[in-house]
């Protein structure tokens, strides 16, 4: 892809990157109300059947990873056309979602300047290591490594650590406005919780928000996941890497039934959020349809994206990600060739 290929790319986004008061407002409308309606379902359900229960609280774990998107298209600035709008709708979101707004946001802005880049991974990101880091960690490094890639842990007890620990603590040097916003979303955390236990009582309360709270967690860690980790990703160091080929072929095209792209916000369409990320999440389809070299990125549907869970490192030689058993193949492979060279 040439640099003038590039630019073009970019400013095709140009007509999509507006945000429409409209459009948003009714997003608004037709997720956070649903939301609610489902966590009320689901609370009265309870004196019904507990399976009853947990059905709705799937659904409505599929609405609060909507309510994430918008919180996320803030961050961004792109929901409304108001920077204050956007910080008011953001810390609110972010209370319902776990997620200080001024925190995430800066993390998020990191992430989508280095995406891709292999000298400026750990800010932002998912933990990835190459096949020689890890051969070169310590036995603690590997040991830690291997825990963090096992889907039990990350999909199991990822949500509980970001979103319950991690998101409530201010990050090395943040500065007063963003420490001052993550005191405030905690406070207001503490006090809907608080709210609720007095309307429901503690225990109906955990009954239904500790499911709600898992599905939407796990599932938004998944999608964060298999965006930029499938078989023909995109990483280089910092002298090769390129914005636009990281965001057009190191962010996927995650094909989604319609009723789920609907739930998470089409941010399946995740090339054009990092090739454009002032693209409001309900402008995304149009800008990937208007591009004919857009809809020949990578593209995974939610059966191959299974292929994901397997891979664990990147292979800087293969420029692909493989298992820990294929590194382990690799290095014999390797010592036996030089050893035949010595002989």
């Amino acid at each position: 892809m040439t640099i003038q290929q590039q630019k073009n790319l970019r400013k095709d986004m140009a007509p999509y990157e507006k945000a429409n008061t409209k459009q948003s407002v009714q997003q608004l409308i037709n997720t956070i109300l649903p939301f609610m309606a489902l966590w009320f379902l689901a609370y009265k359900s309870l004196a019904v059947s507990y399976a009853l229960t947990l059905l709705l609280a799937v659904v409505a774990g599929g609405f609060l990873v909507r309510i994430f998107i918008i919180f996320h298209d803030c961050c961004h600035y792109s929901f409304f056309k108001k920077r204050s709008h956007n910080k008011i709708l953001g810390t609110i979101t972010g209370v319902l979602t776990l997620f200080p707004f001024h925190q995430w946001g800066h993390d998020h802005s990191v992430h989508h300047a280095t995406s891709g880049n292999l000298d400026k991974r750990g800010v932002g990101d998912m933990w990835i290591l190459t096949v020689q880091e890890y051969k070169d960690a310590s036995l603690w490094t590997k040991l830690r490594y291997r825990l963090y890639r096992n889907p039990i842990i990350m999909f199991g007890l990822g949500p509980i650590y970001v979103f319950l620990l991690k998101n409530r603590f201010n990050r090395r040097g943040a500065k007063r406005a963003e420490r001052l916003n993550t005191y405030v979303t905690n406070v207001a955390i503490v006090g809907v919780v608080a709210l609720m236990c007095l309307l429901v009582g503690w225990k109906a309360f955990v009954l239904v928000q500790l499911p709600i709270f898992w599905i939407s967690g796990a599932a938004g860690i998944w999608l964060f996941y298999v965006q930029h980790q499938f078989e023909d990703s995109y990483f280089e160091e910092n002298d090769e890497w390129e914005y636009v080929k990281a965001a057009v072929e190191g962010s996927s095209f995650y094909k989604l039934p319609k009723a789920l792209q609907w739930l998470t916000g089409n941010i399946g369409y995740h090339h054009i959020h990092h090739l454009s990320p002032r693209v409001p999440n309900y402008h995304l389809e149009a800008a990937h349809n208007s591009s004919v070299p857009l809809q020949h990125v990578p593209t995974i549907t939610l059966k191959t994206s299974l292929t994901s869970l397997r891979f664990r490192l990147w292979d800087e030689g293969q420029k692909t990600f493989v298992r820990f058993k294929d590194a382990k193949v690799q290095r014999q492979q390797s010592f036996a060739t030089r050893t035949k060279a010595e002989l």
